[in-house]
């Protein structure tokens, strides 16, 4: 981890996680913390692409607190493994109740993505608690979209900045490898299909990600599918250069979130047999993708 800290008695107590990108932010207890320095957090949030805080014991109030401070939650696709009385909290696991059924989502997140790219307004950040962690395996994996576009050449940005990515939760469901479930009618009225840009435009400050993903994807506007296709599956492979990604080896009591609008991520795989996790998800309502072209 790159050591270099930003510290002044107005300001949070930051390592980067790599290079630039993403900070971990050193001596904040969430539980106690007061407004003003969950409001430093959040702007921390925005600048950055990624925020880890570690050694955190959080309960649910304390998780709803937190995710309150960047916006309105979002709730999950899936309600089945939420937690009880708090639809905002999805729980991930490979854990069982006492009657052999499973309490969370095993394997939820594999494959490079962005969550709910599938929606008109996908979901701004996406918060993990770990409770329970694997000795070894189970690492979740960002990408950072915005360096990656940064270092491409000017040629292929204009190539890149006008096209449209078709993104359909249809087509995730009945291609995914992992949790594959009957999607229903009311699913398929509640997700239509959506267009997305394949550059993001960042809010807060205006800098430019790659937003491209997997398992949603099924089409770019304008192009052959096998085009379209060899496409995505070469950008994912050049974003996630071990350069631009930050792998984060889990310890129990981490509160990581990471940026959907400018980050890509996927979770990795553990001896489940061996090992129990469980993990709390979060989500953040997020707004309608901003191109190159609407500045």
């Amino acid at each position: 981890m790159n050591k270099s800290l930003a510290k002044t008695s107005e300001e949070l107590t930051i390592e980067h996680l790599k290079g630039d990108f993403g900070a971990q932010i050193v001596d904040v207890d969430l539980p106690s913390a007061d407004q003003e320095t969950l409001t430093k957090v959040v702007a921390a949030f925005h600048q950055h692409g990624a925020i880890l805080l570690r050694n955190q014991t959080m309960e649910p109030d304390d998780l709803m607190r937190f995710i309150n401070a960047f916006g309105e939650p979002e709730l999950h696709t899936q309600t089945k493994f939420c937690l009880p009385n708090y639809p905002h909290i999805f729980k991930i696991s490979n854990m069982l109740d006492e009657n052999g059924e499973p309490i969370g989502a095993h394997n939820d997140g594999l494959g490079w993505h962005t969550d709910y790219s599938y929606k008109e307004e996908p979901v701004m950040c996406t918060m993990l608690y770990a409770v329970t962690v694997p000795d070894e395996g189970g690492d979740t994996l960002l990408a950072d979209q915005v360096a990656a576009y940064e270092d491409l050449p000017e040629e292929q940005k204009a190539r890149l900045d006008p096209l449209k990515i078709h993104h359909s939760l249809v087509h995730f469901i009945q291609n995914r490898e992992f949790n594959s479930y009957e999607i229903t009618d009311e699913l398929r009225r509640e997700n239509p299909d959506v267009i997305h840009p394949m550059i993001r435009v960042h809010p807060a400050d205006g800098r430019k990600a790659l937003w491209v993903s997997t398992g949603t994807v099924k089409h770019i506007l304008g192009m052959e599918d096998d085009e379209a296709m060899a496409l995505v599956d070469e950008l994912v492979e050049y974003i996630t250069q071990p350069k631009y990604v930050y792998a984060h080896k889990w310890q129990k009591g981490d509160v990581l979130m990471w940026d959907n609008r400018c980050t890509l991520h996927t979770g990795t795989v553990y001896d489940d047999k061996k090992y129990q996790r469980m993990a709390h998800r979060l989500w953040v309502k997020g707004e309608k993708p901003i191109s190159v072209g609407d500045l």
